[in-house]
């Protein structure tokens, strides 16, 4: 048993650094920290199964702040129960280069599970935790995996669009062991929710599925909140939702429950009269008594003993090591490259059934693969034969029905991959990645592997016009630090592709075709070596090199057709196949160069906005507008996606007195 008043004043210093540190910076959130400090005091300290010493221990319990900007609430946790931060992190809140930024940042800051910020992305994050720990538990058995997923979200997660695609899917699977609690304290920036926000959640969340309890006032309560957590906890065919009252800035005089407290720090003469309230010395900042140390610091012992005898279970389990380590790694078996499809040269085949045959041939080798999309299964290629549908009757099934919620497949994809033991692939048109885009870039940003397989990628949609046809999504997708953008030319590239994708460490987009384009024979012999350097010579130049024809994707076999017409009038023209910017971009200028020579005139062609392409090109075949609605041939035809148009353009370059001279 704890020392009641013990833990009384670590909850309060909590709330002492979540004045503080904010006060300090002259930046942050310190409200919903103070009211939220019993809650996070009992999940550190009697409820959460976790080890310090290794944040990443497998069987862990997973905590996500999904309203991240509390973040200094987290960060005062896995500073007192021993992750290795300091309190002179702590002092450099919000500043550049420090381990404590202004929200939370996976692989950035030990014990941070997710990087939230953007309201509702924890919401999504926390579902694919769930389907992670679900298929992992029935796939090596409970004595391996065996843990519950926490998430701390309010008002804003719950008003944002991704909540609502979120719980609906989480209710719709019936996943257990997801314990959420809603922060029900009634503020926003602008003010009281009641301006903008009248939903009756519980009513919304039991709708979906989920079992909920409303708890009420008891926010300072720390028996209460454990108790409601262990009744969520035993919970195992719905989700858990945990409706807690609270108020905002609790107990600062003058600023508790309004929105001052919500996203500004406590002035100086506010903190001094808290700190008087909570027994605290007003004087000093970041007070830490050793007491209070110690009492967080026995989260690190506790943790090492669950973790050790989580280990022995290991070793004496059997389990299948390869199959683990391949899982965990998110990646595949040994020699798994070797079951990669090729794919008959003169043959026509659309870039996303090239993608199901590779994921079909080597799906038994990827022990963690999951693959889903958004109600477009067949369509993108992301159906696994003889996958079992992934829902309660089948706890292991590969295969997950997202439904038309591209958002909440997106943060999912990324919690699953975050969670670990799962390679997740997750399928829709290329025009509905902006329906993800805000989930894709924290995947990107904390280099979740994950693989997008992003079809009907341009004009050749043909008559579901403008709407469906992808002209700016390149481009944006490609200014995205951190995501791999790779559209291959044919089937064998994208074989290929998809052998780089599982190998990466990051998330990788897979921008593929709808209609059918040619098996390029000059692909099935180069592009296991020149997909990876992200550019490279598909077809030499017959003497002397007097134009280069660079395309991604379905444009290139446009490229090959127009370099035999232009061979036979004896100009020397190379193509060059460019599926991946960011992966050419990482090769050597030495390299680069070779590829594409400076001096040499060069035209892009991409069924996709120019922007860009001047990097390499200098003129191109590209779309500077919307597109149009009509057969796939006529639209492409009337775009000039033709080998004629492409070799027209070609000569009217070679004949422009500027096409002379290095870009």
């Amino acid at each position: 048993m704890q020392d009641p008043a013990l833990e009384q004043l670590g909850i309060n210093v909590i709330r002492g650094i979540a004045m503080d540190a904010p006060a300090r910076a002259n930046s942050g959130h310190s409200g919903t920290a103070m009211a939220l400090a019993p809650l996070a005091h009992v999940l550190f300290t009697r409820v959460m199964r976790h080890d310090p010493s290794d944040p990443d221990w497998p069987d862990r319990d997973r905590f996500i702040l999904s309203n991240g900007h509390a973040s200094i609430l987290l960060y005062s946790m896995l500073y007192l129960t021993g992750y290795g931060l300091t309190l002179d992190d702590l002092r450099q809140f919000r500043t550049v280069g420090s381990k404590t930024p202004g929200h939370p940042e996976r692989r950035h800051t030990a014990g941070v599970e997710v990087t939230t910020g953007p309201l509702g992305q924890g919401v999504g994050d926390g579902v694919g935790m769930g389907v992670a720990e679900r298929v992992l538990r029935e796939r090596f058995g409970p004595e391996l995996c065996n843990h519950h997923t926490f998430v701390i979200c309010g008002d804003g997660c719950l008003e944002e669009g991704i909540s609502h695609e979120a719980a609906s899917l989480a209710g719709h699977l019936g996943l257990g062991r997801l314990v959420y609690v809603y922060d029900d304290n009634h503020i926003t920036i602008d003010g009281p929710t009641e301006l903008s926000y009248s939903d009756n959640v519980p009513e919304r969340f039991a709708a979906y599925g989920w079992d909920v309890e409303r708890i009420g006032e008891v926010a300072n309560d720390t028996e209460a909140l454990e108790a409601a957590l262990g009744r969520a906890m035993a919970v195992e065919d719905k989700p858990s939702l945990i409706v807690l009252r609270s108020h905002i800035g609790w107990p600062a005089p003058g600023i508790m429950d309004t929105k001052e407290a919500h996203g500004n720090p406590l002035k100086p003469d506010e903190i001094t009269k808290t700190k008087e309230l909570l027994g605290l010395p007003p004087d000093e900042s970041f007070w830490v008594p050793d007491a209070v140390l110690d009492l967080y610091r026995r989260a690190v012992p506790r943790g090492e003993a669950l973790h050790a005898e989580w280990r022995e279970r290991f070793e004496a389990s059997g389990v299948d090591r390869a199959a683990w380590e391949a899982s965990w790694s998110g990646h595949a078996l040994e020699g798994w490259e070797a079951k990669l499809p090729t794919f008959e040269a003169g043959t026509e085949l659309a870039t996303r059934r090239a993608i199901n045959a590779c994921i079909n041939a080597t799906a038994p080798l990827i022990p963690g693969l999951l693959a889903g999309a958004a109600d477009l299964t067949e369509n993108t290629g992301v159906t696994i034969d003889d996958g079992e549908r992934q829902c309660p009757e089948h706890p292991g099934g590969r295969q997950l029905y997202f439904g038309i919620r591209e958002h909440a497949m997106g943060a999912a994809m990324t919690g699953m991959a975050l969670h670990g033991g799962i390679l997740p692939v997750g399928g829709t048109f290329f025009t509905f990645s902006d329906y993800m885009r805000p989930a894709v870039r924290l995947a990107a940003m904390s280099r979740a592997h994950v693989i997008y397989s992003w079809t009907h990628d341009s004009i050749g949609v043909g008559e579901d016009g403008p709407t469906h046809e992808p002209i700016e999504h390149l481009a944006s997708l490609r200014a995205m630090p951190g995501l791999l953008v790779v559209r291959p030319a044919d089937a064998n590239e994208t074989a290929q592709a998809w052998r780089c994708a599982v190998e990466a460490d990051q998330p990788v987009a897979l921008v593929l075709s709808r209609q059918g384009i040619p098996v390029l024979a000059e692909a099935a012999e180069r592009a296991p070596d020149g997909l990876a350097r992200g550019g490279y010579v598909l077809r030499d130049e017959e003497g002397p090199l007097d134009l280069v024809l660079v395309a991604t994707g379905s444009e290139v076999h446009l490229c090959i057709g127009a370099a035999e017409a232009l061979g036979a009038e004896g100009v020397g023209v190379r193509v060059v196949s460019l599926p991946c910017w960011e992966w050419f971009e990482q090769q050597a200028e030495g390299y680069r160069s070779s590829v594409l020579p400076p001096e040499v005139p060069t035209l892009s062609v991409e069924a996709a906005a120019s922007f860009g392409w001047e990097r390499y090109a200098d003129a191109g075949v590209a779309i500077d507008t919307y597109g149009a609605s009509g057969p796939s041939k006529a639209v492409l035809e009337h775009f000039g996606f033709t080998v004629e148009h492409v070799a027209d353009r070609a000569r009217a370059l070679l004949s422009s007195p500027s096409s002379k001279g290095a870009r």
